[in-house]
C-alpha cells in the first residue's frame, strides 16, 4: 500500500496559519475543517510568526544575512581549491 505525502502551497499554508493566529477557530476546528493535522497546523502558525519579524526587518538585514551564507560557500570553495592545488603540485613535483 503506498501512499502519496500531501503538498501544500505557500499560499494555502499562509491562509490557514492567519486563520490560526486570528483565533476565531481552534486547531482542532481548522484541522477539521481543511482536513489537516492539527499539530501541522501550529507548525505553519509558529513559522508565520517567527517569519513576521523579518518582513518588517528591511532589505539591509535581509541583505546581509544572505551575504554572509555567500562569504561562508565561497569561503568553503576557497579552501577546496587550495587543497586541490597543493595535491596537484605535490603529484606533479613542483
Amino acid at each position: 500500500m503506498k501512499t502519496t505525502r500531501n503538498r501544500y502551497s505557500a499560499d494555502f499554508k499562509a491562509k490557514v496559519a492567519l486563520e490560526a493566529i486570528r483565533g476565531d477557530l481552534t486547531l482542532a476546528e481548522l484541522g477539521s475543517k481543511h482536513g489537516i493535522h492539527h499539530t501541522m497546523i501550529a507548525a505553519w502558525k509558529r513559522q508565520a510568526i517567527d517569519g513576521m519579524a523579518s518582513t518588517f526587518a528591511g532589505a539591509s538585514e535581509v541583505a546581509r544575512a544572505s551575504g554572509e551564507a555567500e562569504i561562508d560557500k565561497l569561503h568553503s570553495k576557497i579552501g577546496q581549491l587550495v587543497v586541490e592545488r597543493d595535491f596537484l603540485a605535490k603529484a606533479f613535483g613542483r
